[in-house]
């Protein structure tokens, strides 16, 4: 897959649909990379140019010395549109990406021409937290890795779906078995420091939430808060845990697409 470089490193990137058609950004979760959004990619490229990318630390994009910080990844994400020649698009991004949505929304909300914002909060987990699992994944690079594989079955998934659904199930815990250690803990420390509470009412464009019922990580509760100070903003809970785009599948793509398209 083709990739640009930034200043310091590489955005691993795939695009997909008519190149005349509006573009829409799609945003990995953390340990996550593009692939995540396959179920989307058919029926959002008939309707949009969709472009993908690998959040820096993730996939095929650089791992660049860390920690780093929501801001340093939604400079990114303006820096791989400029560099295609992109200037307004609609984004939609999923728990960290959910975050990076965030920040474009709230310090550069003209670029953008619709927000979706699935599956996060404005803050997201305690400072103890994240700091447990960055040392817990410097201490063991791989090895604990491969063990966050086994133990984020039960946070992105309801034990329905990863039973009857082994095969999704596996491909999306493999790909946080194959992110760099030094990648994840550097994308843990943005996550840790990111808080928009304050500041979501700098969001202006139209918005939607989207909140998994069964979700262990960013609930519910975390989403009502964001719509509450985001005016207009429209909220949709679905039947799924953390990855709702994965579980929900097919009604996640329809309405998340029927707000795209306005």
């Amino acid at each position: 897959m083709p990739s640009v470089k930034l200043a310091d490193g590489e955005l691993n990137y795939r695009l997909d649909g008519p190149v005349d058609a509006p573009v829409l950004v799609l945003s990995n979760s953390l340990g996550t990379d593009l692939g995540m959004w396959d179920p989307q990619v058919p029926a959002f490229s008939e309707h949009f140019h969709v472009l993908r990318y690998d959040t820096r630390g993730h996939g095929g994009s650089s791992v660049t010395p860390g920690p780093y910080s929501i801001e340093q990844l939604g400079r990114d994400v303006l820096g791989l549109v400029d560099a295609l020649g992109i200037d307004r698009f609609a984004f939609c991004g999923l728990s960290m990406g959910g975050l990076i949505g965030q920040w474009l929304g709230i310090n550069a909300g003209e670029r953008l021409m619709r927000l979706v914002i699935c599956n996060t909060g404005a803050k997201i987990g305690t400072e103890e937290v994240w700091n447990d699992r960055i040392e817990t994944v410097l201490e063991g690079g791989e090895q604990a890795m491969r063990d966050m594989r086994d133990a984020s079955i039960s946070r992105w998934f309801t034990p329905t779906f990863a039973s009857r659904e082994p095969a999704q199930t596996s491909r999306l815990t493999q790909m946080i078995a194959s992110t760099s250690p030094a990648g994840y803990a550097a994308n843990c420390a943005a996550v840790r420091d990111a808080d928009y509470r304050e500041q979501l009412g700098a969001i202006k464009v139209p918005t939607l939430i989207v909140c998994g019922g069964k979700d262990p990580v960013t609930t519910p509760e975390h989403g009502r808060f964001i719509q509450e100070r985001i005016s207009g903003a429209e909220l949709v809970e679905f039947e799924a845990a953390h990855l709702s785009n994965v579980e929900a599948g097919d009604e996640f793509t329809q309405r998340v697409l029927a707000f795209l398209r306005g």
